[in-house]
C-alpha cells in the first residue's frame, strides 16, 4: 500500500530513516586484507575530506557521488568505505584475495592505493590498522596459538559464538596496529560485522584516550588551584579590614574565572571520552567472545589498560566541578561578609545623616523664630510709615501707638502662617 496523498509527511522522516540504516557492515569473504585509517579533522576546512575522496576517484577512474556522510565505492580490485564522523573521518580499504593467492607477509590493502593520495589525506592520523581475514583452512588457530605462545602481550578470543578466532596485541608495528581473524564458519555478514567492530574498538579506544593527557594537565592545575584556595581561605579568616576582604574577594573572582575557563575547555573532551569508552565496551560485548586458554580476552584487556585511564578522566572531571563549586561557595561567603560590612557602614552613614538632619531641623526652627522677628519688624515699619501718612486722620492716636499695637498682631499672624506652611510642606513630602 502506498502512502495516501493526504498525509503531510515530516520533512525529516526520510533522512532520519536513511540515517538509521546508514553505515551497514560490508559483507566479506575469506581471504581478505583490510586497512583502516581514521584522521582527526579538527581545524580542517569543511568538505576537505570529500574533496580528497573525489580526487581518489579521478585517479582510479571511478566517479565519487556528491557530498554526504558516508560512501561505499567499488574500484574493482579495491573497495573503499568512507565515513564522516563528528571528530574524524574513517577510510576502510578492502582487498579481496583469490583462494590460494600468494601475497607477501607485508602485503596490505593500502598497496593498491596511490601513495601520493595517502600522503595528502586531510587531518591528523589517529588510527591506522591492518586486519587480515583468513579461513581456518589457510591458517589454523592451533598454529597461531603456538606462534603466539612465545610473545608477551597478545589478546585473543573466539567470537561470534565460536565462528571465528581473533588475535591482536594493540601494539604499533610500522605505525599500524594489527588484527588477525581466522574464519571458522562466519557468514559474509558476520565477517563484515566482526571487522567493523574490531576497527571501531581500535578507533574508540584511541579517541577515548585523547582525554587522558588533558586529565593529567587538569590534575596539575587542580593541585595548584586547591592550594591557592586554601591560602585564600586562610587570608579570609585573618582579614581584619574591609580592604583585606575586598582583596581576597578579587583574588577569588580571578581564580573562579580560571577554573570556569578550564571547565569550559575540557567538558567536551571528558564527555566524549565517556561516550567513546562506552562504545568500546559495547562493541566488545557484541563480539560475544569466549576465552582462549592462556590469553586475556578483549574485555579483560580493556578493563586492565583502558579503564584506569577513564577513571582518571572521570576523577579529574569531578574534582574540577567540585573545585568550581567550592570557589563559588567561598566567593559567596566572602561576598556576604563584604556586603554585611558595607551595610554596617551604610547604617553608620544613615545615623550620621539623621543626626545632621536633626541639627538642621533645630537650626531651621531657630531661623524660623528669627524670621518671625525680622518679618514683624519690617511689617511694623510699614505700618508706621502708613500711620505717619494719615496721622491727621487718626488723632488722638499717634503713629507710634498704632505701630506698637500692630506689632503683636503682626507677630501672631507671621508665626501662624509660618507654622501652617511648614505643616503643608511636611504633608506634601510625606505623600511622596
Amino acid at each position: 500500500m502506498t502512502l495516501p496523498p493526504h498525509f503531510a509527511e515530516h520533512e525529516l522522516r526520510q533522512s532520519l530513516n536513511a540515517e538509521f540504516h546508514a553505515r551497514p557492515p560490508v559483507p566479506l569473504e575469506s581471504p581478505q586484507l583490510i586497512s583502516y585509517l581514521a584522521l582527526h579533522h579538527e581545524g580542517e576546512p569543511p568538505g576537505s575530506a570529500h574533496q580528497h575522496l573525489a580526487a581518489l576517484g579521478v585517479l582510479l577512474g571511478q566517479e565519487v557521488p556528491d557530498d554526504c556522510g558516508h560512501r561505499l565505492i567499488d574500484f574493482g580490485n579495491l573497495l573503499l568505505k568512507w565515513e564522516l564522523h563528528n571528530e574524524f573521518s574513517s577510510y576502510t580499504f578492502f582487498r579481496p584475495l583469490a583462494a590460494g593467492e600468494e601475497v607477501g607477509e607485508t602485503a596490505t590493502a593500502l598497496d593498491l592505493v596511490p601513495a601520493h593520495w595517502l600522503q595528502t589525506l586531510p587531518g591528523k592520523l589517529i588510527v591506522a590498522t591492518h586486519v587480515e581475514l583468513r579461513s581456518a583452512a589457510e591458517v589454523t588457530p592451533e598454529s597461531v596459538m603456538t606462534r603466539l605462545a612465545a610473545t608477551g602481550q597478545t589478546v585473543g578470543a573466539t567470537v561470534a559464538d565460536g565462528a571465528a578466532w581473533v588475535f591482536t596485541d594493540f601494539l604499533f608495528e610500522n605505525g599500524f596496529s594489527r588484527f588477525l581473524i581466522i574464519d571458522v564458519s562466519l557468514t559474509r555478514r558476520q565477517a563484515g560485522r566482526t571487522v567493523q567492530r574490531l576497527v571501531e574498538i581500535e578507533t574508540y579506544r584511541l579517541m577515548a584516550l585523547l582525554a587522558f593527557p588533558v586529565a593529567k594537565e587538569v590534575g596539575r592545575l587542580l593541585g595548584a588551584s586547591e592550594r591557592r584556595l586554601a591560602d585564600l581561605m586562610d587570608r579570609t579568616s585573618s582579614a581584619r579590614s574591609p580592604e583585606d576582604e575586598r582583596s581576597v574577594l578579587a583574588d577569588l573572582t580571578t581564580m573562579a574565572a580560571e577554573v570556569e575557563h578550564s571547565v569550559a575547555r575540557t567538558t567536551f573532551r571528558f564527555g566524549a571520552a565517556r561516550a567513546y569508552h562506552s562504545l568500546v565496551m559495547q562493541r566488545i560485548e557484541e563480539l560475544r567472545e569466549r576465552r582462549l586458554t592462556g590469553l586475556p580476552t578483549f574485555h579483560e584487556f580493556m578493563e586492565r589498560r583502558l579503564l584506569p585511564a577513564m577513571h582518571t578522566c572521570e576523577t579529574m572531571a569531578r574534582r574540577q566541578e567540585d573545585l568550581s563549586g567550592r570557589v563559588a561557595r567561598n566567593s559567596q561567603l566572602l561576598r556576604t561578609r563584604v556586603e554585611v560590612e558595607l551595610e554596617r557602614q551604610n547604617q553608620e552613614l544613615l545615623a550620621q545623616m539623621n543626626r545632621r538632619a536633626k541639627l538642621q531641623l533645630h537650626l531651621q526652627e531657630t531661623v524660623e523664630g528669627l524670621s518671625v522677628v525680622a518679618i514683624t519688624y519690617y511689617a511694623s515699619q510699614l505700618v508706621q510709615y502708613m500711620a505717619k501718612g494719615v496721622k491727621h486722620y487718626i488723632e488722638p492716636l499717634t503713629p507710634e501707638i498704632l505701630t506698637a499695637a500692630a506689632i503683636p498682631l503682626i507677630a501672631l499672624f507671621v508665626a501662624i502662617g509660618t507654622r501652617r506652611m511648614r505643616k503643608h510642606l511636611a504633608a506634601a513630602d510625606g505623600g511622596h
